[in-house]
């Protein structure tokens, strides 16, 4: 079961996202039971940064339907790895800062993720990082290191408090895509003991196109 807040906050994204639909040349389909693994994940590695991968299930394709209402006119196909499948499977991969998160060697992680995963265990058809009290929007190095990925992108923001040595910078250009609405409101408390203000999550394909990430239920139906 998904948490309400959650559930709530995904129902209000999905409806910003249909609005949207002429800005993206595609989407991709996130189940909110591996968003709110995710989160729980970033939430316990605070101030860390995480980076997760994300895979297909090649046997279930996006509701028609759903794909339908969040398709624009400026959608283009066979885009990139898995596009049309929704995601199946998120697997932490790392956490640190962000040079170590971004440089992870893949024959390490193919040894570690072998058993699981077979033999090309380091590689994901998408991936998943965090910025942490930074907002969702690519830096140079997340650019640099998208021309590897096979498939889209995604980055998740957090905003908390206390700030430490991660203040929260929030001059940058870009879209931007708040999966929370409370400015400066307090969402939670992390394990941590980080207080949690707000949330941001996009997506994007490595020559720099925006990607509409959809979030779905286990039947494939949008929130």
């Amino acid at each position: 079961m998904v948490s309400p807040w959650l559930k709530d906050a995904m129902s209000i994204y999905n409806r910003e996202s249909q609005t949207k639909v002429d800005e993206y040349v595609a989407q991709v389909h996130l189940p909110g039971r591996v968003l709110e693994s995710i989160l729980s994940w970033a939430f316990e590695a605070l101030p860390d940064e995480i980076l997760v991968g994300l895979e297909v299930n090649s046997k279930q394709h996006h509701l028609p339907e759903v794909d339908a209402r969040f398709s624009g006119n400026k959608g283009q196909n066979n885009l990139f790895a898995g596009q049309g499948l929704v995601i199946c499977e998120a697997v932490l991969m790392n956490r640190g800062d962000s040079y170590s998160v971004h440089h992870l060697p893949e024959e390490w992680t193919d040894e570690i993720f072998g058993v699981e995963r077979g033999p090309r265990a380091g590689r994901f058809t998408h991936w998943l990082h965090t910025h942490p009290n930074c907002v969702a929007i690519p830096s140079d190095a997340d650019a640099d290191a998208a021309q590897s990925t096979d498939g889209v992108d995604m980055i998740l923001g957090i905003e908390f408090t206390p700030e430490g040595l991660n203040p929260w910078f929030d001059d940058v250009q870009g879209e931007r895509r708040k999966l929370s609405r409370k400015n400066r409101a307090t969402l939670g408390i992390a394990p941590t003991g980080h207080r949690i203000h707000s949330l941001e999550l996009i997506g994007f394909h490595k020559r720099g196109m925006a990607i509409n990430v959809v979030l779905i239920d286990d039947d494939g139906q949008a929130y």
